[in-house]
């Protein structure tokens, strides 16, 4: 089953992001970080992700690991794998997500630590 997407962007409190396109077992987003934001230290069951920097600089949490990327550097992150991705520079920070698996849906995202206040741990 393929779902294009009318491209509408979900706004969260960290920035935005966009769903480019979504079929069976994988999905494409643009994701953008707002300076100085951060997504929550998460993980998911279902599924693994690969991200790429299109622009801005990314601070990756990969489990044990602090990891920086620059535009045209990527990363996997394993399923199961604790992750957050963060942007600690001053201009927006924007990446392509391939996420991989069998079920690719928001629910699927286990927070450890949020300054949102949305962990569910």
């Amino acid at each position: 089953m393929d779902k294009n997407s009318n491209h509408e962007t979900v706004c969260r409190p960290w920035g935005s992001y966009t769903v480019l396109h979504e079929a069976a077992g994988y999905k494409i987003k643009i994701i953008e970080v707002d300076s100085g934001s951060k997504l929550s230290l998460q993980m998911h069951h279902h599924r693994s992700e690969h991200w790429v920097v299109l622009s801005g600089e990314g601070k990756i949490t990969k489990e044990d690991e602090i990891i920086f990327l620059k535009p045209g550097e990527s990363i996997d992150i394993p399923k199961e794998a604790k992750h957050r991705l963060e942007n600690p520079g001053t201009a927006p920070l924007s990446i392509i997500e391939i996420q991989n698996g069998d079920y690719l849906e928001e629910n699927d995202i286990v927070r450890f630590d949020d300054i949102y206040g949305r962990t569910n741990s």
